[in-house]
């Protein structure tokens, strides 16, 4: 049964033997490596900032957004400018009083 099998061909590799890294793939790949300096690892790419923003989900009322948006991109950036400007310490008027739900 054996006999009408072919042999496969398999072109063997010695584990041992250490690829060249002068080749563009090696290259690219080592670019892409984390960069130590001893244990450390230095980070690339943007620092981090001082003060980073924070995410919050906020309702708003449609026509607010409406109105952001239709003035192109960076809506959310505006909103947050007006609501700086809104700050008592940013020279903003005191905002008026919160209105609350009726219970029941």
């Amino acid at each position: 049964m054996t006999a009408s099998k072919k042999p496969i061909r398999t072109s063997w590799i010695d584990p041992d033997d250490a690829p060249d890294v002068s080749t563009p793939k090696w290259r690219e790949k080592f670019a892409r490596a984390d960069l130590r300096e001893g244990n450390k690892i230095v980070r690339r790419g943007r620092p981090p900032l001082a003060h980073p923003k924070q995410s919050v989900n906020l309702r708003l009322d449609i026509e607010v957004i409406e109105h952001f948006k239709a003035s192109g991109p960076g809506w959310q950036t505006r909103i947050n400018e007006r609501l700086r400007q809104a700050l008592p310490a940013a020279g903003g008027k005191k905002s008026a009083p919160r209105q609350t739900r009726k219970a029941g």
